[in-house]
């Protein structure tokens, strides 16, 4: 499949004066008593017409009795669903197609302003399995004066890439698994890279088996063969800024394996690959904003299917560390492409400053923390203070879970192998967590993300489907982390 990223930035035009209507931000609702830009007469249709205060805007005619104007408050919350990134999306919903100039009645902080164009802009998301037909029949744009009076320039370049990432991951999440095959990944892979001097390797075929045997282990049994994308990226040949490295699980479809899952778990198993959607767009909004960064991505892809070539419950096979691992549940798939590639991420000359995974994981997770809320685990308390206070900032939470070392005994066995499931019945998103420790160097440090990646119930911004949670948290902290440096 040719995808492409869309460089037209979807509800949003240049300065233009003609045919544009005034949208008025308020934060108090008396603002609108001591502005003379509406007129009083437009004041008291507004007050007659709508209750501001709970329906949160209101539209009043110009002197034609036509469309004249807008007003919209906008109260400051840090509450996901409730924030200025909401009420932003909700407001680009409710407001007729039009091209609307933005005004600001009251003073907005710089994070506020960030968060209203980016809300505006998540409104406008919508998946097409046809390419390069978002933008029909969308034509509500919001006009800015001068972006520099409104958001900084920077800033700006900083959210086209965010919501470019995010919109990357959205639709690689929500692709059919017969068109997003771990070969067709590796081609949508290069061609969205093709602008950046990345450099990208693939392991396939005997050069996949020969060096990442867990990896090969799971996505042998499918028509659909596995692989192993290692992306590398600086913004400078000069090795002087932060290492910094990301996994992403890819499984393209995830059958369960000869543990084959019932219909109803089968249904999203497309989303299994969201992880490595998830990493690929933060890269994407890193590299755009040329980031002082060393970035290394590493995707394992496969899919994992039935045929005579399944892997058992309880096969031992030796992981590119030389661990041996026996296979639990065949369901538990990912956590092997993740320990192989973990393994790989830490074999380079150059150490990186911290490595972050992140995968669909654990149903686990989603019990312990729902569906909206990705679960962390760190083995180091910086690296997870830093993730954890930007998902705040950001209002793109994770929470974080213990590495509980005495549920270690879980994944023993008498055979000196390490069991890839556990014997345990609970706390399943622990046991994975404390499975994937295993292949991670003491001077690692390293975080875990266990997320779900898909919208269960969809409104104005975050649509039901794929959706890219943690990235701007991710993208942010990583930011922040590089210019410390």
């Amino acid at each position: 499949m040719d995808y492409k990223i869309d460089n037209k930035l979807i509800g949003f035009c240049e300065n233009k004066k003609n045919n544009s209507i005034p949208l008025y931000l308020i934060k108090d609702i008396n603002s609108l008593k001591l502005t003379n830009l509406i007129s009083e007469k437009q004041k008291i249709f507004l007050k007659s017409t709508f209750n501001l205060e709970l329906e949160n805007f209101g539209f009043f005619p110009d002197e034609d009795n036509h469309l004249g104007g807008a007003v919209a408050i906008i109260t400051e919350n840090i509450e996901p669903r409730k924030s200025i990134i909401d009420q932003a999306a909700k407001l680009s919903a409710k407001l007729p197609k039009k091209k609307w100039a933005l005004k600001c009645l009251d003073k907005l902080n710089d994070q506020e302003k960030y968060n209203f164009v980016l809300g505006w802009g998540l409104s406008f998301y919508k998946f097409n399995i046809k390419t390069n037909n978002k933008s029909s029949n969308i034509n509500q744009t919001l006009c800015i004066k001068n972006i520099k009076d409104f958001i900084k320039e920077n800033e700006f370049k900083k959210f086209c890439a965010e919501l470019k990432g995010i919109f990357l991951a959205r639709d690689l999440i929500n692709l059919p698994p017969n068109i997003l095959t771990p070969y067709n990944y590796e081609k949508i892979v290069k061609n969205c890279f093709k602008d950046f001097s990345t450099k990208i390797d693939t392991y396939k075929d005997k050069k996949l088996e020969k060096n990442f045997p867990l990896i090969n282990f799971v996505g042998r049994s499918s028509e659909n063969k596995p692989l192993l994308l290692d992306i590398k990226w600086s913004k400078s040949k000069k090795n002087t800024f932060p290492n910094i490295t990301l996994i992403g699980k890819g499984v393209t479809f995830d059958s369960g394996g000869l543990d084959v899952k019932p219909s109803s778990g089968m249904m999203l198993m497309k989303k299994d690959m969201g992880g490595s959607a998830v990493v690929l767009g933060i890269a994407y909004a890193l590299i755009s904003i040329n980031c002082p960064v060393n970035l290394r991505v590493i995707l394992p892809m496969a899919e994992n299917s039935i045929s005579e070539k399944s892997m058992r419950p309880l096969d031992v096979i030796y992981a590119r560390n030389n661990t041996p691992v026996e296979i639990g549940n065949t369901d538990a798939e990912g956590r092997l492409l993740l320990a192989d590639a973990l393994t790989f991420s830490q074999e380079n000359d150059v150490k990186s400053d911290f490595v972050i995974d992140f995968a669909t994981l654990t149903g686990a997770a989603r019990v312990a923390l729902g569906t909206e809320l990705p679960a962390l685990f760190t083995n180091d308390n910086d690296l997870g203070e830093r993730i954890i206070n930007e998902g705040k900032e950001q209002i793109d939470p994770m929470w974080e879970l213990p590495l509980f070392p005495p549920y270690e005994r879980y994944l023993e066995n008498k055979y000196d192998a390490l069991s890839s499931t556990g014997s345990a019945g609970t706390g399943g998103a622990i046991t994975a967590a404390l499975f994937l420790k295993k292949f991670v160097d003491t001077d690692t440090k390293w975080a875990h993300v266990d997320l779900m990646a898909w919208n269960t119930s969809g409104r104005p911004g975050f649509p039901v489907g794929g959706e890219a949670m943690g990235l701007r948290n991710i993208v942010n902290m990583i930011i922040k982390y590089c210019n410390q440096k």
